[in-house]
């Protein structure tokens, strides 16, 4: 195995290590969530697990980034002929990336609206209504499903503030990279094909469905009516899992779709990464 393929499975290697970790991170808090537990004695114990939970999380974003960041390089420097090198070398250039990191922080600020981590709320004060402080923050420890807990609740201003749920982070940073990704790659493949832009809308909307699956019934009322829409939207929110497990694979399938319009008849890329 020569030093470039070391290098591009330590890359995948960090990728599945931060997913791994990050999965057992859910497991293990999640046997912390019995309420019975939740003694005054074991509330300080509890909180300060809460406060690893989140060390670790980010730390297991990290070591995904740059196990990402690491694969992704090795394959522009390598230009192989596979369709991972093509999206690779697609999304390097400047314009990519600039592309990559507005899509990214903008569908991420989008998901945090629907998926309500960021809360807007004009007609509640919070200091009034809660008691909280203004500006201050905390970490709630108990007690939900796994991946529930523990909850970051931020009080910015009076109507302002954010609900970090670990699941929705999770998801939030997901989902917006690999639209990010998609939009990166379809600016390039518009130019050859039409199939690039819709395959890549698709995985988008899919998106939207994880984030807040009552916000397609409302989007769909538009065209099929309203009492309709709000009875799809209902049965939509029961069916979320369902449109994670289906949006996730399209978002990850489909930049290869795209990239089979970006490869030469030799394998190679039809775009420079320059």
């Amino acid at each position: 195995m020569t030093a470039d393929s070391k290098s591009v499975n330590k890359g995948k290697k960090l990728i599945v290590l931060g997913f791994v970790t990050i999965a057992i991170l859910f497991w293990m808090y999640g046997r912390y969530q019995d309420p019975e537990l939740l003694t005054p004695s074991a509330i300080d114990s509890i909180q300060r697990i809460a406060y690893g939970f989140y060390i670790i999380l980010v730390v297991s974003f990290g070591a995904i980034a740059f196990g990402m960041y690491r694969y992704h390089k090795e394959k522009v420097e390598r230009k192989g002929r596979d369709l991972s090198t093509i999206i690779a070398l697609t999304t390097w250039n400047s314009k990519s990336r600039k592309i990559f990191l507005s899509t990214f922080i903008g569908y991420g600020i989008f998901f945090s609206l629907v998926s309500g981590t960021l809360v807007y709320q004009p007609e509640v004060d919070f200091s009034y209504h809660y008691g909280a402080k203004i500006p201050s923050g905390f970490i709630a420890p108990c007690c939900d499903g796994p991946g529930y807990m523990p909850q970051v609740i931020i009080y910015l201003t009076e109507h302002v503030g954010l609900n970090i749920i670990p699941i929705n982070l999770v998801l939030q940073v997901t989902v917006s990279y690999l639209v990010g990704l998609n939009a990166a790659i379809a600016v390039s493949a518009y130019t050859i094909s039409r199939k690039g832009r819709g395959a890549s809308s698709i995985g988008a909307i899919a998106g939207l469905f994880i984030a807040c699956p009552t916000c397609a019934g409302t989007f769909l009322s538009v065209f099929i009516g309203t009492a309709s829409g709000i009875a799809l939207s209902i049965a939509l929110v029961q069916l979320q899992t369902f449109f994670i497990a289906i949006s996730i694979p399209v978002l990850l399938i489909t930049p290869y779709i795209m990239a089979r319009k970006l490869r030469n008849t030799d394998g190679s890329c039809k775009i420079n990464p320059d």
